[in-house]
């Protein structure tokens, strides 16, 4: 989907949100095609990350590769760095 038209950006985030409703602020915050997982220890987080990889398949929506990082202890997110702490 281009963002270059003005209401794209904001009809994206709005299919997030909705996809992602059951998740959200439980383990998962969305901004536009930014995702971030976070749990509490490595094996919520692997139920969080396969729950959340079907739920965007089922829905149609992938996630490129390359552009995705898997367990790791400290992310930046947003410009914010983000650890266990």
């Amino acid at each position: 989907m281009p963002f270059g038209l003005t209401n794209v950006p904001a009809v994206f985030m709005d299919l997030m949100n909705r996809v992602c409703k059951p998740y959200l602020d439980k383990c998962v915050i969305v901004f536009i095609d930014d995702i971030l997982i976070y749990s509490k220890d490595e094996k919520k987080h692997e139920e969080h990350l396969k729950a959340i990889l079907e739920l965007l398949k089922k829905k149609e929506l992938y996630a490129k590769l390359s552009k995705c990082e898997f367990w790791i202890p400290k992310v930046q997110f947003l410009g914010h760095v983000i650890d266990s702490q």
